[in-house]
């Protein structure tokens, strides 16, 4: 079947729509050799119900023990053994697996990621296998506080939406599913309505299509893409506190903020660098540096297709961890106050230009950002664009977004660690 249609995003750059719902987009790099490709699933751990926890994370776990064309070494081989890499992960919103090879394996990796995405087996006998490996990532996370805190928070903020729910499962629900739900899961989402191709390198899209094609990913029906997980109601302003034998109180507080396409995102951004984006940010020099109550302190801004949150980690002794936790309230409230000062406004504008600028050298950071904007449904945009949106926020707009969004009272927090 035919495209339907493809339009030129940008200097090389295209994006085709395909009468069944998939989305192609493409990046022609000729100054490098190699290319980064990657399908994305709009099925994800936000899509699931509650008993069924994991079950999306675990499906892309499985498809990698086998194909119809291919074993599990095969798989693991078959880009391997030409320096190329392959890998997966499953998010809040859509699941992903890409490949990153020299510019002749290009149809050998579209290959191996439509054996994937399309073909697996998803054998019982491969099932309790594969459980136990996520199993043992579970246990990682037990034995990691500083992650183990994040789940804690995740399910704090959103104790009645599946954003709140562990992308990699519990236990219990890991234990509990069966190869039929992974089959469920897999019939119901991984189809190309459902689906976004990006590919950046030393590519021609004409190229890609046709290898697309002889795949078969634009046969089929129109269907469209599953909806998204619509409104996640979060918990503010609630602290969580539990109690583990550790040498630190790994403490997270933050908040749910706005959605992936809400333009008030470059301001959020804007104020998390400023605040905890790297070594010159408020709460390292004053929480680290000046009063020397931690080793490791962060802000960051992630936003979804549903919410966005903001949260700030400080990892600190527990005789200091109310101190520690009173200084990032009191920077928060002056922030919540005053907005950022010109200098720091413009500070952080230089580092999230620089990062996207810097970005711009990676052909699989270039592959994400084509997929990025399709997954948001947002329009594209070019990075004189983006560099502009940044330089746009005002020092005003910084105080209106932290006015509404950053007050300490809204902070939901958890503290995990021995007591004071």
């Amino acid at each position: 079947m035919a495209p339907e249609r493809t339009v030129q995003l940008d200097d090389a750059l295209f994006r085709t729509d395909c009468p069944n719902g998939l989305v192609v987009v493409t990046e022609r790099i000729a100054s490098v050799r190699s290319a980064a490709a990657g399908i994305w699933v709009r099925t994800a751990s936000g899509h699931e119900a509650r008993p069924k926890m994991g079950v999306s994370h675990l499906l892309e776990h499985l498809v990698f023990k086998g194909t119809e064309r291919r074993t599990a070494r095969e798989i693991a081989l078959s880009l391997e053994s030409r320096g190329g890499s392959l890998d997966a992960y499953t998010s809040r919103d859509h699941t992903a697996y890409q490949a990153h090879v020299l510019d002749a394996d290009l149809g050998l990796s579209l290959d191996v990621l439509t054996d994937l995405v399309r073909r697996p087996l998803l054998r019982d006998a491969d099932l309790d296998l594969e459980r136990n490996v996520v199993l043992e990532e579970l246990n990682g996370v037990l034995d990691t506080p500083d992650d183990l805190a994040g789940e804690m928070w995740n399910e704090t903020l959103w104790p009645d939406h599946p954003y709140g729910y562990s992308i990699l499962g519990t236990a219990e629900t890991v234990a509990a599913l069966q190869a039929s739900d992974l089959r469920d899961v897999h019939a119901t989402g991984y189809y190309p309505g459902n689906a976004v191709v990006a590919v950046a390198g030393n590519i021609e899209h004409s190229a890609v299509l046709a290898l697309l094609d002889a795949e078969g990913w634009f046969a089929g029906e129109a269907r469209p893409a599953l909806p998204s997980v619509g409104s996640a109601v979060a918990a503010r302003g609630v602290t969580r506190i539990e109690t583990r034998d550790l040498q630190q109180v790994h403490a997270i507080l933050g908040t749910d903020t706005v959605t992936a396409a809400d333009e008030r995102r470059w301001g959020l951004a804007l104020l998390s660098a400023a605040i905890g984006g790297g070594m010159s940010s408020r709460l390292f020099q004053r929480v680290r540096e000046e009063l020397g109550l931690c080793y490791a302190i962060s802000a960051w801004h992630a936003t979804y297709r549903a919410a966005g949150v903001f949260g700030i980690y400080v990892g600190t002794q527990p005789g200091t961890a109310d101190q520690a936790l009173a200084v990032i309230h009191e920077e928060l409230a002056r922030v919540s106050r005053e907005g950022l000062p010109e200098d720091e406004l413009a500070d952080a504008k230089g580092q999230i230009k620089g990062s996207v600028l810097l970005a711009l050298e990676s052909t699989v950071s270039r592959m994400n950002r084509l997929a990025g904007h399709v997954l948001n449904d947002e329009p594209y945009r070019s990075i004189d664009e983006v560099l502009r949106l940044v330089d746009a926020v005002t020092v005003e707009e910084t105080a209106s977004l932290a006015g509404a969004f950053l007050t300490p009272e809204r902070m939901t927090t958890v503290r995990l660690g021995p007591p004071a």
